[in-house]
């Protein structure tokens, strides 16, 4: 996994975009999309990855919104290509909502691809699609970068969180695991997940912000490179230990007494934080449910999304660990609790999974 800090694009110049798609309506689409972000400008578009990769040296873009189903060279091996030549180079996959797109789109996750985005299917119109576009494509470019305004801004000095661990004694052994992640996190979890043994002591629930079919997909792969029973939630199932659960794409999931059992419930109340399953969601029952017992963990991933949750078992005494800057592919979801002073301990991610297990 190519783990990478924003990279600052200097001032005066925006962030170059090159198109990679075999429809030319998505081509034109994600155009007129991106094109109407003044801090965004298409260098060039290509049908295939053998366009792709000839045009790269030419162009010099700084992101790739990559196809995965194409002709000649298809998304997958136009990847592997280009982390050979330009292993740094930000590219976004687009992937179809499908079991077959999103059993791809993991395997390009696993060749470092640094995010995804899930092509709209039956909109219903242009302006659909590019609504969609905006409020998905935008935001996961705009997050790898950071645009030099120092010319015309002069800003106060920014807070720094030390790139070393930092420790604090977490208290009692814990009764249930709590995991948020977002962008990167597919490979963050599948890094940690083998270290847990099949008796582990508590149950782990995860939410991680992906749509419908993914999050199965996921719970698969989790289950596959580890010891633990991994599923996808569904409503009214018991949290045990030994077991991982995984929040179900399209729902939030809360974990809620029923009888001498806590079980997991899924809700399809409105977004958090423009998410749903959201961290802050699950974290708030935990709380409610755990208090002190509670581990919370923050992984990689982009905006806020599990501050409030963090606070609210921080306010029962639980503890929280962050992953830290160097190995999180974008430092949002844990810088925000380490900036708040919510973190017990900041790690890389080969140190969060035996941070955890000294705890439970």
């Amino acid at each position: 996994m190519a783990f990478q800090t924003a990279r600052t694009i200097p001032a005066g110049r925006q962030i170059r975009v090159l198109i990679v798609d075999d429809s030319v309506v998505i081509r034109r689409l994600i155009t007129k999309a991106l094109s109407e972000d003044a801090d965004l400008e298409i260098v060039g578009t290509a049908s295939n990855g053998s366009i792709a990769l000839a045009k790269i040296p030419q162009v010099n873009p700084d992101v790739i919104t990559l196809d995965i189903e194409m002709p000649q060279m298809d998304g997958l091996e136009t990847l592997r290509q280009i982390r050979k030549l330009y292993p740094r180079l930000c590219v976004i996959m687009f992937s179809t909502l499908t079991e077959r797109g999103a059993s791809k789109t993991f395997e390009a996750l696993s060749l470092s691809a640094n995010d995804y985005v899930t092509k709209a299917a039956n909109v219903g119109s242009l302006d659909k699609s590019l609504q969609n576009l905006r409020g998905q494509l935008t935001p996961k470019i705009r997050q790898f970068f950071s645009l030099d305004r120092s010319s015309s801004v002069c800003g106060a000095q920014p807070v720094l969180v030390p790139n070393s661990p930092v420790r604090r004694n977490l208290g009692s052994k814990k009764e249930i695991i709590a995991i948020g992640v977002s962008t990167g996190g597919p490979n963050a979890l599948a890094e940690i997940f083998p270290y847990f043994p099949e008796k582990l002591a508590c149950p782990i629930v995860i939410v991680q912000h992906m749509p419908p079919i993914f999050t199965r997909l996921l719970a698969q792969r989790l289950q596959s490179c580890g010891h633990l029973t991994v599923e996808e939630a569904r409503e009214g199932m018991v949290i045990e230990p030994g077991k991982a659960i995984v929040a179900a794409g399209g729902f939030h999931l809360v974990l809620k007494r029923s009888g001498t059992h806590i079980v997991a419930g899924l809700t399809e109340s409105p977004p958090v934080n423009s998410c749903r399953p959201a961290v802050d969601v699950l974290f708030a029952s935990v709380a409610a449910i755990y208090g002190s017992q509670a581990l919370g963990v923050i992984l990689t991933g982009m905006g806020q999304d599990g501050l409030s949750g963090v606070r609210q078992i921080k306010a029962k005494g639980a503890a929280v660990i962050a992953q830290d800057e160097a190995t999180s592919v974008v430092w949002g979801m844990p810088d925000f609790v380490a900036q708040a002073g919510l973190a017990d301990v900041v790690a890389p991610i080969n140190e969060i999974a035996p941070e955890i297990l000294k705890r439970v």
